[in-house]
């Protein structure tokens, strides 16, 4: 196939394996318990070849073509996205810094007929993230940027450690790094009433190699993450390839439209919603980030 044009769900996703539309069968009952499961002990889950094997040329293709659209941008940060001249005590992981060097292609960006901007929208799809992820509904993001990207790590750079903003995340790996650029995460590091700082500062300085899972994610695997409370990275991408990924943002709310400051940071420029919207975020907990 050269074109997703024209693709029914059934056709994207393996339903023999994965089944969507008929999830209340047996079968699909077991795939939602097992990522479930996955969830609650590890924080994360991978359903891999979700995408149909013989859709992974055309998966990689389009969102090749649509990488050069990213906005690149060299920052450093850490792990909890907060500025880094803030006022820590001595010894605080927050102290500790990182370049970032990944850089995103906005939705208004990725053609509405594109494998993941189908899959995105599909209602069937979302009903199936809400089920694993145990959440009586999820709504597409508002926000007219940040709803579904395309995250670019090219060679040398890297997306260093850190903690999510949203409790959940879903995303598809679409091309591989030559070298590098595996996806390593420590499950349930903190809690929302424990940041549990010293094992992430024994991660951040590198001691954590007992906290550390890594993942080998392929082409048109989907996984399913808590990174609020589990800290991760994509490690240091070598070769000449760059590393391709989907992220599918979703929220429990309808409405919801990102922060003035963090779009212009990942997007390089901002919108009249998000202007229209500044000032009404509300966060569930207390966490630092």
């Amino acid at each position: 196939m050269r074109s997703s044009e024209a693709l029914t769900l059934d056709q994207v996703v393996d339903t023999a394996r994965y089944p969507l539309p008929d999830i209340a069968s047996a079968r699909g009952q077991a795939v939602v318990s097992r990522a479930r499961r996955d969830l609650a002990t590890l924080g994360c889950t991978v359903l891999p070849d979700f995408i149909r094997p013989a859709l992974r040329d055309v998966l990689r293709q389009e969102c090749s073509a649509i990488a050069p659209r990213a906005h690149h941008d060299v920052e450093t940060v850490n792990v909890y996205n907060i500025a880094v001249d803030s006022e820590l005590p001595d010894g605080h992981p927050g102290r500790r810094t990182f370049e970032r060097g990944n850089a995103f292609v906005a939705r208004d960006r990725i053609p509405a007929d594109a494998l993941i901007s189908r899959l995105y929208s599909d209602t069937v799809f979302r009903d199936f993230v809400a089920r694993c992820f145990e959440l009586p509904e999820l709504h597409e993001l508002a926000d007219p940027l940040s709803g579904l990207v395309l995250n670019v790590v090219a060679p040398g750079m890297e997306h260093p450690w850190h903690f999510d903003t949203n409790e959940f995340t879903v995303s598809m790996l679409t091309q591989q790094a030559q070298a590098g650029g595996v996806f390593e995460y420590c499950p349930n590091i903190r809690t929302a009433r424990d940041e549990n700082f010293d094992d992430v500062r024994d991660v951040v300085d590198g001691r954590g190699e007992r906290l550390t899972r890594r993942l080998p994610l392929q082409p048109g695997d989907l996984q399913l993450f808590k990174g609020r409370y589990s800290l991760h990275r994509v490690s240091p991408v070598r070769g000449e390839v760059a590393r391709h990924s989907a992220i599918f943002a979703y929220s429990e709310r309808p409405g919801v439209i990102g922060s003035v400051e963090r779009t212009r940071q990942l997007f390089g420029r901002v919108l009249p919603e998000h202007l229209a919207a500044e000032g009404r975020a509300v966060r569930g907990d207390r966490l630092l980030d």
